[in-house]
């Protein structure tokens, strides 16, 4: 395996840094990224500091048991490093981690709203589909284990209550996970106050796991996913439909729960309109 150049990858992560803090991915100094650098060395960003003002000089290297290698005085490893080191030791194609805040993937966490749906093409291409995971406290070892089987099989995650965690062949590809997460977020969460719609259908959904897989982005748990969440079945290999998909466990949002988010949030909109129009 070839590893980038370390100045480069200073520089990519910090631009990451700045994309954070200006797209509202992150506030204050929450959020961690890292890279791999070596083997057995990861190029991370300090605890403490925030993202979008970091220098390349502040980043620091550590091993992979999470020890200090290398950085400025005073600087010190992230306390949320365990949930990254979980996905480099599951995850050998993996060289970065992008731990972010995303504001509506969180808010529908928080609600409810899983986004394990079959509703955006991209996002079915490029993340697959999307786990909330239970919550756990963040910064413990409660998070790690909440992230160590999911991250197996997925590239992105929603972190329930506290945030998301993306990975990537790359640092760079890893925050542009996050981006079409929190994208697919926006969109998720606008049509549900819109009333909601229906889903891909299978045979659509057949088409960009294709793409999905002539990309080279499929991953091990990719056909139950689809089959449960959008009614796509895999025997002999090939995408069919499938009948009664079902929520995954990690799936802690039911139908019949998001059907009444749904209405219990149009009829505050109707309300609110109401007021409106007799003001």
């Amino acid at each position: 395996m070839t590893f980038p150049n370390e100045a480069a990858l200073r520089a990519d992560i910090v631009r990451i840094g700045q994309l954070l803090h200006t797209r509202d991915l992150v506030d204050g100094s929450a959020g961690n990224i890292s890279a791999r650098l070596g083997p057995d060395r990861l190029l991370c960003t300090p605890s403490g500091l925030a993202k979008g003002f970091l220098e390349p000089d502040d980043l620091i290297i550590i091993d992979m048991d999470g020890q200090l290698v290398s950085g400025q005085p005073g600087r010190k490893p992230t306390s949320e490093l365990a949930m990254h080191l979980e996905a480099y030791r599951r995850r050998p194609d993996v060289n970065g981690v992008v731990h972010a805040h995303p504001i509506t993937a969180v808010a529908l966490s928080i609600a409810g709203v899983s986004l394990a749906e079959c509703v955006i093409p991209e996002a079915i291409v490029f993340l697959g589909l999307v786990p909330t995971t239970p919550y756990a406290t963040p910064s413990s070892d409660e998070n790690r284990r909440a992230i160590s089987e999911v991250i197996v099989s997925h590239d992105a995650l929603v972190l329930a209550y506290h945030g998301s965690l993306t990975v990537g062949r790359d640092v760079m590809e890893a925050y542009f996970r996050l981006e079409t997460l929190e994208h697919t977020a926006k969109i998720i969460a606008l049509s549900k106050l819109l009333g909601g719609g229906p889903p891909l259908p299978p045979e659509q959904v057949t088409k960009l796991l294709a793409a999905r897989d002539n990309l080279g982005l499929g991953r091990p748990d990719d056909a139950e996913d689809f089959c449960r969440a959008c009614g796509v079945c895999h025997p002999r290999g090939r995408h069919q439909p499938c009948p009664a998909p079902a929520p995954r466990a990690w799936d802690d949002t039911a139908a019949n729960d998001e059907d009444r988010l749904v209405r219990l949030i149009a009829d505050r909109v109707r309300q609110t309109l109401g007021e409106k129009r007799g003001a």
